[in-house]
This record gives structure tokens, sequence and C-alpha cells, in this order.
């Protein structure tokens, strides 16, 4: 009886450490394809969402004393043009821009064309970069179209000298569960070993995180 009993007990925890291990494997980190050789591009992608602070230039065909040349959007979020006053530009694309002074305008003049371009950006806070931990100079960079592992790492001056490089995490955010997901990172293999297979892509709004050794 006793023996019945001692075996029911070590049945139960052991179905409670497999499913527990099960648990466990399910949100383990995952692995990330490497980054592939792109054209580049210095500018922020057809996506991206204008911050304070962005300079534009804004064009109006054939009506250029209607634009402006290197604007700074207000830190109210809000730029002013020609006609079109205290215009709220935060947290649109440039296509959106576009259109809402296109609007504005077409109610002095007939079918403005209007195109935005962004000179200087610096991004709403979901669209930057963010780089902590054992680096030269954590920062918040602004997310560049094809934006990789390594562009992020060069411009913060890659990793100090007490950096676990290759225990790095990358954590971003899944739309798709609503959940964030963690990442490997060998940053060790990517910056001191030349390992292009370490290399990644890199997403707006994601965060690179850098221990440092154990000694």
């Amino acid at each position: 009886m006793r023996f019945n009993r001692l075996s029911a007990v070590i049945a139960t925890c052991c179905a409670a450490m497999l499913s527990l291990s099960g648990c466990a494997s399910s949100s383990a980190s995952g692995e990330l394809p490497p980054a592939t050789f792109v054209a580049l591009q210095e500018g922020p992608g057809e996506d991206y969402v204008i911050g304070p602070l962005d300079n534009l230039t804004i064009h109006v065909w054939r009506n250029p004393e209607l634009g402006a040349e290197k604007i700074q959007v207000r830190p109210d979020g809000r730029i002013t043009i020609p006609l079109v006053k205290d215009m709220p530009a935060v947290g649109k694309t440039p296509s959106m821009l576009e259109e809402d002074i296109r609007l504005q305008l077409s109610q002095y003049i007939e079918d403005p064309l209007v195109s935005v371009i962004v000179n200087e950006f610096a991004g709403t806070f979901s669209q930057q970069v963010r780089i902590v931990g054992a680096t030269e100079k954590p920062a918040s960079l602004p997310y560049r179209a094809n934006m990789t592992v390594l562009d992020a790492m060069i411009a913060v001056g890659g990793l100090n000298e007490y950096a676990a490089g290759n225990r790095a995490k990358l954590i971003r955010f899944d739309k798709q569960s609503g959940r964030q997901r963690e990442y490997e990172l060998r940053l060790t293999d990517l910056l001191r070993r030349g390992d292009s297979d370490a290399n990644v892509m890199l997403n707006p709004g994601d965060v690179i995180i850098i221990p440092e050794s154990v000694f």
C-alpha cells in the first residue's frame, strides 16, 4: 500500500516537471535569420512615422512659395507652412502628411500636388532602436530602412571590454501574439570574429540588451 502511494507521488512529480519543462521551452528565445545584403538606404522606410524634431522639406508643385525647406517639427508635433497653420505631423507617415496638406491647400488652389521629404529624423519612441548594457555608449537610435544589428553596434561604438557579447538578447514586440519575444544575439562572433551569419535585421522598436561578463 505504501509502495503504491509512493509510486503515485513520484508519477505526479514527474508529470509536473515535464509540464514545467514544456512551458519553459515554449517561451525560450528563438533564432533570427541572418541579414541579407541589400542596397543601402539612408533614409527612413516608406512606413516611417514622423516624430518630434524631425526635419522636413515640403514641395508644392508649381507653387514653390507654398512649400518649406528644412522645416522642423515642433515639440508639440505640429508644423506651419504658408496657408497651412499648426498642421499635426507627429504620428503620420510622409504620405499621410502629404494628403492632409493637399486637402488644406485645395481650398486655395486647384489640385495641388504635395510631396514631403524627411531630411533628418529621430522618429517616435516606437520607431527607435535602443541599445543598453555593456556597450561604449548606450543609445536610442532612429530606425532606418534595412537597419541591421551591425549598423546599430557601429553607431554605439561596439562592445566595451566587459561585454559578454554572445549572451546578448534582442527584445521584439510580436504584433501577432501581442507579446514580447526574446532572441539570442552573438555580438562577439559578429564584431570580433567577423561572423556575418550573426548579423540580423532589426525592426522599429527593437531593444538590444548586452550583459557584462561574470568574473
